[in-house]
């Protein structure tokens, strides 16, 4: 059922303890799916920091099963139905998302909510230029400007158009997600965090600015949740991880893309901080927010507050993949170390707040 991990499809042998009821789900999918054939098997995307991703195969025939991690769940998080509503019909008018194709609410299958999604070849960036786009040159920067452009191209789709006109509530967006994620922090700061966290959500609170018009909000839109083709660091041809889309403020992507790009005063501060984007020779925070405006038409003047916003929200995800660690809820080693990098956020937050 295993084979090695590549770093062309970042699949490796399941993490122990994470293992679904296996039979149980190719039964299901079989009668869902009756045009499926051939052996089934399942990989794992290891990657991931949060949702359970697989990939799993009959015959020659790749898909992608998503479900949410194990243990106590966040109010609103890992929202399986949201990311199938959205992916079931965003593929019409934005060709970098992958169609869903299923969606199971019967926890008896897999324990939880879960989709099954096209799967897609190609690379994702993490620690360094990949081997196939290393000869080309200035590979870093066009990664970097590809996935800005995927991100405006993203806030240019017509919602209705797309059969996507209800899937948020626009009006009181930002002061809704403000508190939302101010409450997060204080359910998972209960095994201990950084007090100033709290102050950073309470001064977001009162600067709210005011919300443009309302487009697709992917909600964790970051270069390790965009795909490439081998070869081409020019264009994003797949972009994952949508559990959180909703319709409301475009520019809470754009906030949290910045924080975790590489910053001159804070280095590698994010939640991808041990991967060293720095290395990568990406285009300045200047030029992506430049890119983005020229691109996408919107007014970008409140950039520094969204920045800060994609700092608080990152920074409460990251505790409370930490908690979910001191609790025993998952086997991953890596979210040991989670809770490090919630300081140098909260710090970098309050800093573009001034």
């Amino acid at each position: 059922m295993a084979e090695p991990r590549t770093r062309e499809t970042d699949t490796a042998p399941v993490r122990p303890g994470e293992d679904l009821d296996w039979p149980r789900v190719e039964e299901y999918l079989r009668a869902e799916l009756p045009e499926l054939d051939g052996e089934f098997s399942v990989l794992q995307f290891p990657n991931g920091s949060a949702n359970l991703t697989y990939q799993i195969r009959f015959g020659d025939t790749a898909l992608v099963l998503r479900r949410p991690p194990f243990g106590l769940i966040a109010p609103g998080a890992h929202d399986m139905g949201r990311e199938y509503k959205t992916l079931s019909r965003l593929w019409k008018n934005y060709p970098r998302a992958p169609r869903a194709l299923l969606f199971c609410t019967d926890h008896v299958v897999a324990g939880a909510d879960f989709l099954v999604v096209e799967y897609r070849p190609g690379i994702v960036v993490w620690d360094s230029v990949p081997r196939s786009m290393a000869a080309q040159p200035d590979a870093g920067r066009r990664i970097g400007l590809a996935v800005i452009d995927a991100l405006a191209d993203l806030h240019r789709v017509d919602a209705e158009a797309c059969g996507l006109g209800d899937l948020g509530r626009p009006e009181g967006f930002l002061e809704r997600q403000v508190r939302g994620w101010r409450k997060r922090w204080e359910l998972a700061a209960v095994d201990g965090g950084d007090p100033a966290a709290a102050e950073l959500g309470e001064r977001l609170a009162s600067a709210l600015p005011g919300s443009g018009a309302p487009a697709i909000v992917h909600n964790d839109f970051k270069i390790d949740n965009c795909q490439f083709s081998p070869g081409d660091p020019d264009e994003v041809i797949s972009v994952f991880d949508w559990d959180m889309a909703t319709l409301g403020d475009p520019l809470v992507d754009l906030g949290t893309l910045l924080n975790y790009w590489p910053d001159p005063e804070f280095g590698d501060a994010g939640a991808l901080v041990s991967l060293g984007l720095s290395k990568l020779g990406l285009p300045s925070r200047e030029e992506l927010v430049e890119r983005y405006a020229a691109r996408s038409g919107l007014d970008v003047g409140d950039v520094d507050w969204y920045e800060a916003y994609g700092c608080f929200k990152t920074a409460v995800i990251l505790q409370q993949l930490y908690a979910r660690y001191l609790r025993g809820e998952t086997t991953d080693e890596r979210m040991a170390s989670r809770g490090d990098h919630v300081s140098t956020l909260v710090r970098r937050g309050l800093s573009r707040l001034g």
